[in-house]
């Protein structure tokens, strides 16, 4: 089914055109098609020193079974770092709706902006909330807008709290901005299915509604830019902001979100160059059309059993990928503007995130085959599949080439030493050329290093962050084989609310968690020590991580050395150097104070 196709206001530059779309598209397959088949062949010949046999053409299925994400990271990075060097508009070049939302046009329609929450902290929750709303009160368009909190909760103690919060935020504001509070007693559908219940019952009064999980928050002009993008062009269907971490303490998210901060830059700009119409939807910090998502994005029970049968977790894909189908354009905006969310403070609760991710992503098998969906829709689903299902080729690789003289009765190394060297830094390369490009970009751009720390703050931020991803991939690596696993059998995962509040990881809890890392860290330093000692060296990043698992998860969760890392202006961000009014109101722990001023004079960076 498609929905309707309206003109195209004639303001709108239509540089995007479809015809220079599908030039792109073309474009970059054939790149990332030729980085792929030439990788494969390093491989193979890497490998083929007498002849491939049975477990060479293994290792080389897992190895291209890894290759999409990195192919496609490393040219998405050249490509967003061509737009950062030497395109006057970098973000209006890749997404041409970034410049609907430059203008003062007074807003228009009406918009439910939908907080979705489920046993969450409902003081930080109420936070977030009075902020928000006192601003879009002192931008006037209040009148256009209707905050709707959508309750999932099941515990009873929590529901009370939530209920009193809106009684008291309704006072506060309702006269001014509408609030509304509902609670479901049941969670079908999950999330997807909190929103669908708000479009059964009130959606047909709204023209648009700005989706925000509970730990969201947006500056009223990003509320407000989204609202003059989509109201300008009725083809659009999403348009999803670029969201980034807010400051934090935690020395987990505060790296973390660094790393994410420097990829996303070039990665983003570059996804959006090609994708166009078909970009990205991340289910929160974004704005839909609710007529066509109303008539065209109610998402499939999948058929059979266990757990990637029924409702499906991962819904924001695949409403993207049924909104598109409908003929309406999902557009992401690359620019980094006024829209935030927490990272998770623990490695624990980090791994919690993804391996619930991981389930809703395994689901996409059963809607490859969805009829009518368009072929970028469709890749990104498969690619979706392929970001975790990489895990286990990577385990499987490293356990081959490990094991490979119990396999099979092999003479000389399992990689030629020549080229073994070649293709490990091109691999890394590609697998780090997002952060690359931006860390290049930033130090080439004068003063953008200042947003960072300063340039020497900014480099050892950098090096910082690599060494925490070397740790942190290993380990993801093995949580999620593992979970995978667990799916094959039956096993799932939970819908349970995320800690966002900094804590303590106690031995304990590390060593529940992380006990299989340890267990396979263990593993490979004896099989070294034991069978290839003069190899040792090579193994040190893949045991070493595994081995530091449980003291890097207790570690990287301790706020004092989140606060050291502030003091010394390490893994910083742009708002914490300068902090929004959005964010300083709000206090969070992440932000400088006087600490900022003493490392300032410590080295005069």
């Amino acid at each position: 089914m498609t929905g309707p196709a309206p003109s195209i206001p004639p303001h709108r530059d239509r540089i995007d055109m479809p015809q220079k779309m599908a030039w792109r598209r073309i474009v970059f397959a054939l790149l990332v098609t030729a980085s792929v088949a030439a990788m494969l062949g390093l491989m193979a010949y890497t490998l083929g020193d007498g002849g491939l046999d049975i477990v060479d053409w293994l290792m080389l299925a897992c190895f291209a079974v890894t290759l999409p994400w990195s192919a496609i990271g490393f040219w998405n990075a050249a490509i967003g770092f061509a737009l950062m060097r030497f395109a006057r508009d970098p973000a209006a070049l890749a997404a041409p709706a970034v410049r609907l939302g430059r203008s003062n046009a007074a807003i228009s329609g009406r918009t439910a902006i939908l907080v979705c929450t489920r046993n969450e902290d409902v003081a930080r929750l109420q936070l977030n909330l009075t902020e928000m709303t006192a601003g879009l009160i002192a931008t006037g368009a209040a009148p256009h807008l209707h905050l709707f909190l959508l309750s999932d909760t099941d515990q009873p103690g929590i529901a009370a709290a939530e209920e009193g919060m809106a009684a008291r935020l309704a006072a506060r504001f309702g006269a001014a901005l509408p609030i509304t509070y509902r609670r479901r007693q049941a969670n079908p559908g999950f999330k997807a299915g909190n929103i669908r219940d708000f479009c059964q019952r009130w959606g047909g009064d709204f023209d648009f509604a700005l989706v925000l999980d509970a730990d969201s928050f947006m500056s009223p002009a990003a509320m407000l830019r989204l609202i003059r993008v989509i109201a300008a062009d009725p083809r659009l269907g999403i348009v999803q902001s670029l969201v980034v971490g807010r400051p934090s303490l935690s020395p987990f998210a505060r790296i973390f979100q660094f790393g994410m901060r420097l990829g996303m830059r070039s990665y983003t700009l570059g996804s959006a160059f090609w994708q166009g119409d078909c970009g990205p939807y991340w289910g929160h910090n974004a704005i839909i059309r609710l007529a066509p998502f109303i008539a065209h994005c109610a998402l499939p029970v999948l058929p059979g059993g266990g757990p990637l049968a029924g409702d499906i977790l991962s819904h924001d894909q695949v409403e993207a990928a049924l909104m598109r189908r409908a003929g309406y354009e999902v557009r992401v905006l690359p620019e980094e503007a006024g829209s935030w969310e927490e990272n998770p403070p623990t490695l624990l609760e980090f791994i919690r995130r993804d391996l619930r991710w991981c389930q809703g992503n395994m689901q996409y098998w059963k809607l490859l085959a969805m009829l009518g969906l368009q072929p970028v829709s469709r890749f990104q689903l498969a690619l979706a599949i392929l970001m975790f299902i990489g895990s286990p080729a990577w385990m499987l690789l490293v356990a081959l080439a490990t094991f490979r003289g119990l396999l099979i009765e092999t003479q000389g190394p399992v990689f030629r030493p020549d080229t073994g060297v070649l293709l490990f830094l091109v691999a890394m390369g590609m697998t780090f050329a997002p952060k690359i490009a931006s860390i290049f970009d930033i130090l080439l751009r004068p003063g953008a290093a200042d947003g960072f720390g300063g340039a020497l703050r900014f480099i050892a931020s950098a090096v910082l962050e690599t060494v925490f991803f070397a740790v942190l991939a290993p380990i993801m690596a093995v949580a999620h084989t593992v979970f995978i696993g667990g799916l094959v059998v039956g096993r799932a995962i939970g819908w349970t609310a995320p800690v966002r509040e900094d804590h303590r990881v106690t031995l304990a809890a590390a060593a529940q968690r992380l006990w299989v890392q340890t267990l396979c860290g263990i593993g490979l330093l004896a099989w070294f020590v034991a069978m290839a000692p003069g190899a040792l060296g090579y193994g040190i990043p893949f045991f070493a991580p595994l081995l530091l698992a449980i003291p890097f998860a207790m570690l990287s969760a301790r706020r004092d050395l989140g606060a050291a890392l502030q003091r010394l202006g390490l893994a910083a961000i742009p708002e914490e150097m300068a902090p929004p009014s959005e964010l300083v109101r709000l206090g969070p722990p992440g932000l400088v104070g006087d600490a900022r001023a003493t490392a300032d004079a410590a080295d005069g960076d």
